[in-house]
Formats: C-alpha cells, structure tokens, sequence
C-alpha cells in the first residue's frame, strides 16, 4: 500500500520534540514492505495546504495520523493542541481516499474522544511498530482489522477496542534522520528520544501510563540493547540522547545497567533524563550516570509536603526528597527539580513548604519548575477525587476540554503570588509561563549559534539574568522578593 504518516504535533515550547512514535511506524511500514511517504508538520507554517499537497501529490492508499498532545497542562493559558489534529482530519477526508488511522500518544489518554474528534476509521491505540503493520496488512489483503490487538474503532457512536494480550515491549529508536529533517531539529537544541522499558508500578493520582500496561509493571529492554542504540544513534549524528521512560530509575538495577553498558562501551553521547524518582536516587546511580556522560537530570519531586505527597500517592515522603538532595549536592550532575503545585490536600502550609525545601536543600545552580494546577484525565485517581469533592462535573466524553484540579483550600491568584514572589528572588526558579515564552525561541537559536548543548534549563540563571539586563524581564524589587509567606 502507498502509506502517508503525518506528524500533527506543532508545539515548539519547551523545544521541538521529535515523533518518535510516529517515526517508529513509518519505519515498521516501510520494512513490511509499504511505500511510505512521511509529513512532519513540526515546521510548517502553513499546515493544512502542506497535508493538501501531500495528499495530492502521494495519493495514498491510507493515511496515518500521529497525535501527540492533548493540551499544554497550563490552567492560567490552556492551549488546545487536539483541534489542530481534528482540522488535519477534516482536511484528509476531504482530499484523500482511503481509510484514516490515528495513533500517538494522545490515544493512550482519551482514544474515544480523539476517535471522535476526528472521525478516524481505525486507532491504534500502542506499540504502534508493530501494530500498524498489522493493520495495513489486514487492509492491503482485504481481511477485517477488527480482531487485531492494540486497535479500537467505532461502531454505532460505541467505541470498541481490542485489548492486548502480550506484555508491550520497548522498540530500538528509529532512523530519524531518514524521516525527518533532524538539522532543523538539532538547530533547536532537540535531544533524540530513546525508550528502554514499558510500564510503572507507581500509582500517582494524575497519571494515565498505566493504562498501558496493567497486567505487568514493566518490559524492560536489555541493557546491551539499550547501549548499542545508544551508539547507533550517536554514529547517525545525535550527539543529545534523552531517555523518554516514564521513570528512568524504576527498577534502579536496570538504570545502573544501562549506564554500565554504556560506560563499556565508550560511547560519548550527552545523555538526558528528566524522569528521576527520588525514590531511587542513590550516591551508585549518580556515579553511573556521570561516567555514563549525562549532560542533566531532572527529578520529579512534585511537592516537598508529606501530606500532599500522600494524596498524589507518590509512594515517597520528603525524608527521600531530603536525602535525593543531599546526593545531587555532591554531583557535579546538572539538576533539574519538578514541582505541581495546587494538588489534593494542598494549603498555604504546604506550598510554603515546598517553596521552603527549595530554597534550602537545592544547590544553587539547579534549576527548579514550578506549575500551578494539575490536569484532570478521564479514568484517573485524580478525576474520583475531583468528582468526590465536587470539582468536577464535566462527563468524561467532554473532558477534551481542559479541566484542572485546584486544591479547595487554595486560592489561585495567591497561588500564582507565591509562586512570582520565589522566582523573583531565585533566577533558578522558572514556571510553565517561562518555558513558553515569545522569546525562547530566539534564546535557543542564540544558544545553539554559540555553541552550546541542551538542556537549556541548566541555564536558567543565566538566562534570567541576560534577561533582566535587557529589561525584557523586570523585576519587582519588593523588598518581601522570594520570601515565602
């Protein structure tokens, strides 16, 4: 079959990130003997007339259409990512023959929704590798892909999906550089997405991952395996590798493994994560992973309070947050702390006291970020909890439209006030405002003309502070600036 893919996700904040997942189906399609042609709509600044023209110039049997995003997590600027995906829809029914498959990321949140979004024939909902495949095989030989695992379909406005029966396993990173235009992505100070395990036995209240492994908490890739892409992806030209795993260090052996095989093997690629459970930060990981040649880490702390840390079910207490802090302080390891603020059985006590835990244990020269709100995802502990305090009333079908969770004992405004007061008198500090400033992309590319490697948060300090020299940040000089009320 003659197969187009295209790549819907357009948001270039924090920076571009590349369609691993997408790249992985083209790549699997093509090696099952398919022509397939790839749209990257990454760059486009007209998207639709690029999906029209491809559509006439390819004329496709199929068409395969990769969502990423549902929103951008922001309750003070919510951006609707899964209405450009239902216009790119329209526009393939439209000008293309042929059936509509969609995947990405976005299926493993809300499937139905997005199905219906953009009235899709097929979705397939993961382990897109080899599913895909399956499904274009099914359609090129004229078979039913109704009974194929990892699919889903509407019939009759009810949404009918066929669940898996084999524990998924993480694929070898694909050749991006053969689908995509990597130097405009490089030019951004993108990193190279790699997988090495499927699963989480973490139970976090917000979280959707689990939802696609429930059976087995993990499919781990073998450590050698892990390293020889690693390799392969650094003879290709990526020099900046990221582990894109839900938790980098669960099961932490397997983490120190990989670092191990890769340290064997004298690979020099920058390496990243911002997935560290403070659970499993240990003094042998962070040894590992500077002689591994980790570039920085970011660690997914969420809240320094005990009782908010219990609420999210976090599974850790800040007497590990604590002692994860005191290891990154003997790490030369550039660091990055993750805060969302605004969580069940948040208070002004307890925002405090994680606005105090990193003022005092952080190093200096980490950087911290802080949001405010967290987002509510259908079939999630977060939305029981929001429904049984009355916060939520939105049925799940309608629940595209962005809808945070806000602790009831914590006004917004005064949230967002202590929350500028710390950033003002920390230049470390960033929130979801700054990673998406007008002005970042210039910050990139002034960064990468000089030189410099991701992350760019390992900046953050002298960022703000070039900033404020050219007045494009200002700050409030108060004389209670960083103080925590």
């Amino acid at each position: 079959m003659k197969v187009l893919i295209i790549s819907a996700n357009r948001n270039l904040y924090p920076e571009p990130v590349m369609p691993a997942g997408a790249c992985m189906a083209a790549e699997a399609a093509h090696r099952a003997g398919h022509e397939v042609k790839f749209l990257d709509l990454m760059f486009e600044r007209a998207p639709l007339p690029a999906v029209r023209q491809a559509i006439k110039d390819f004329e496709p049997d199929a068409t395969g259409l990769s969502i990423r995003n549902i929103d951008n997590n922001d309750l003070s600027g919510p951006a609707r990512f899964y209405e450009e995906p239902g216009a790119i829809a329209q526009t393939i029914r439209q000008t293309a023959d042929g059936p509509l498959i969609i995947g990405g990321a976005a299926l493993s949140v809300m499937p139905r929704e997005l199905m219906v979004k953009t009235g899709a024939d097929i979705a397939v909902l993961a382990d897109g590798e080899k599913v895909f495949p399956a499904v274009l095989d099914a359609l090129s030989s004229g078979r039913t892909t109704q009974t194929i695992e990892g699919t889903a379909r509407m019939e009759n406005g009810l949404f009918v999906s066929v669940p898996f029966t084999k524990r998924p396993m993480p694929a070898c990173p694909p050749p991006y550089e053969k689908w995509l235009n990597t130097r405009r992505y490089l030019s951004m100070l993108s990193t190279a997405p790699m997988l090495t395990k499927i699963g989480c036995h973490f139970e976090c209240v917000y979280c959707t991952y689990r939802k696609l492994d429930e059976k087995a908490p993990y499919g781990l890739m073998e450590p050698k395996e892990a390293a020889c892409n690693i390799e392969r992806l650094f003879k290709t030209g990526f020099r900046d590798i990221e582990f894109v795993d839900n938790v980098f260090n669960s099961p932490p052996g397997h983490a120190v493994s990989i670092c191990e095989e890769v340290i064997k093997r004298k690979v020099r690629a920058r390496l990243h994560t911002v997935e560290l459970n403070p659970l499993f930060i240990s003094e042998e990981l962070v040894r590992a992973m500077e002689k591994a040649g980790f570039a920085g880490v970011g660690i997914t702390a969420e809240s320094a309070s005990d009782p908010v840390l219990e609420r999210l079910k976090k599974g850790f207490r800040v007497e590990h947050l604590i002692k994860a802090a005191q290891i990154m302080r003997k790490s030369s390891l550039p660091c990055l702390w993750i805060f969302m603020l605004g969580g069940p059985g948040e208070t002004p006590e307890t925002v405090s006291e994680t606005l105090r835990f990193s003022q005092k244990y952080l190093k200096p020269n980490d950087a911290v970020f802080f949001n405010a709100g967290i987002r509510i995802y259908p079939k999630t502990g977060l939305e029981e909890i929001a429904r049984r305090e009355g916060l939520l009333s939105l049925a799940p079908a309608d629940m595209l439209e962005p809808v945070f969770y806000l602790s009831p004992h914590i006004n917004f405004d005064w949230l967002l006030r202590q929350v500028e007061g710390a950033l003002d008198g920390n230049l470390n500090m960033i929130d979801i405002r700054s990673i998406q400033s007008g002005y970042l992309p210039w910050i990139r590319r002034a960064f990468s003309g000089l030189g410099m490697k991701p992350p760019l948060w390992r900046h953050t300090a002298a960022i703000r502070r070039g900033m404020r020299f050219l007045g494009i940040e200002k700050s409030k000089n108060q004389k209670n600036s960083g103080r925590i009320e």
